[in-house]
């Protein structure tokens, strides 16, 4: 495809015109069951009502005023994000990259303000992923978005995932906090332990050091908890947030304890775009579907099912297969076979899905889907399996 693009995609050669719920339609008619959202940015599916006429009444209100005025749908939705989770303050962003970014900096300047600025470095894991900034890529430490970018920023030490023990050796004079998704989403629907999690706070309890989530595509309801941290009934003192938080619309957020954030003064940091009233009225929109009554306890109960079905597959095409992953609607198929090879399987019986490493296959499907989204992505994978297993098995009988 020619395009005055950078070539920094892989793209399909797709374009949608038309989106409806959990479903896409091509510029051909062709229709497609989205169980990408985006990369888990859209909660709430393509075209939501709410989010729409929130959009439409929001842009006839003054689109940007800059953060030197006060920004009422900003103020209403870090109140609402307060109150849903730990944080007593938020930042606001257009990406989880920034979010992330401010979560780096917030921790860095809570132990500069308390007489500490040699503490600055974070702990973070093998097959994390935090974003594409130059800080956000050193934390994450994956060569392949390291290469021809110069020196890694410093303050990162990368650990095995889920290893305790190296955690705690990597611990020095110099340690500002331990910095993870709970669920690795790029690295390949790895979930960490309730019970790591639980030592990890004790751990930076007892060292006095900052416990840093990247909550970016596992928040905002993905799992069937606001935060995915919150089923090993563990609080950060700083989590990132974006994707699903804006529907679809740019919106990050950085949160907080006060504690955490007492470095974070007047011009300590900044963001012009950052908590503008378009993108907070949107966010503030989503809250109203995904904290409604009943709402996460439905993505639990529909990511139930959904784990019932891949497990069907799993054990019916085990040369194709080799485990599922994930929590709520946010699942990975890893493949014996190269995973975008089972995605573009996928792909041509109309199913979307999105490559994770580990060789993993991502599942994260808007979070209104219902039974007959699940039924129908099911069919689509198990013709996608079918047409898959084939070959092997001719090769097998020959």
């Amino acid at each position: 495809m020619t395009s005055a693009l950078y070539p920094t995609y892989p793209r399909a050669d797709l374009a949608f015109k038309h989106g409806e719920g959990a479903w896409l339609t091509a510029e051909n008619g062709d229709r497609y069951l989205d169980f990408s959202a985006g990369v888990a940015v859209l909660s709430l599916g393509h075209n939501h009502p709410r989010l729409v006429e929130t959009l439409k009444r929001a842009a006839e209100e003054p689109w940007h005023v800059s953060n030197l005025f006060r920004i009422p749908q900003a103020e209403r939705l870090a109140e609402r994000l307060c109150d849903a989770t730990f944080a007593d303050l938020v930042f606001f962003t257009n990406s989880g990259a920034e979010a992330v970014e401010c979560a780096i900096k917030t921790a860095r300047k809570f132990h500069a303000v308390n007489g500490q600025p040699e503490r600055y470095r974070l702990i973070t894991f093998e097959g994390a992923f935090h974003g594409r900034t130059l800080a956000t890529i050193a934390a994450g430490g994956n060569a392949k978005y390291l290469e021809g970018f110069g020196p890694p920023v410093e303050g990162f030490d990368q650990v095995p995932f889920g290893d305790f023990d190296a955690v705690e050796a990597a611990i020095t004079q110099e340690t500002a906090g331990v910095l993870l998704e709970p669920i690795q989403g790029e690295g390949g629907l790895r979930v960490f332990s309730p019970s790591f999690l639980t030592q990890l706070r004790a751990l930076c309890d007892a060292r006095g050091l900052l416990l840093v989530f990247d909550e970016v595509q596992c928040g905002v309801g993905r799992t069937g908890k606001f935060l995915a941290c919150e089923h090993a009934g563990v609080a950060p003192d700083i989590a990132a947030l974006a994707k699903g938080l804006g529907g679809g619309f740019p919106l990050g957020a950085c949160l907080a304890t006060r504690e955490a954030a007492k470095g974070m003064t007047l011009g300590a940091h900044g963001s012009t775009f950052g908590g503008n009233p378009l993108a907070t009225a949107v966010g503030g929109a989503v809250l109203d579907v995904v904290l409604a009554e009943g709402f996460m306890a439905r993505v639990a109960r529909l990511g139930a099912l959904l784990r019932q079905r891949l497990a069907e597959f799993e054990d019916r095409y085990p040369s194709l297969i080799e485990e599922i992953r994930g929590e709520g609607l946010m699942f990975g198929i890893k493949t014996r076979i190269p995973n975008g090879d089972f995605a573009a399987a996928a792909r041509a019986e109309g199913l979307l899905t999105v490559l994770a490493g580990d060789n993993v296959v991502r599942l994260l499907p808007p979070l209104i889907i219902d039974e007959s989204d699940i039924a129908a992505a099911a069919a689509r994978l198990s013709d996608a399996c079918a047409r898959l297993a084939a070959p092997a098995e001719k090769l097998g009988a020959a």
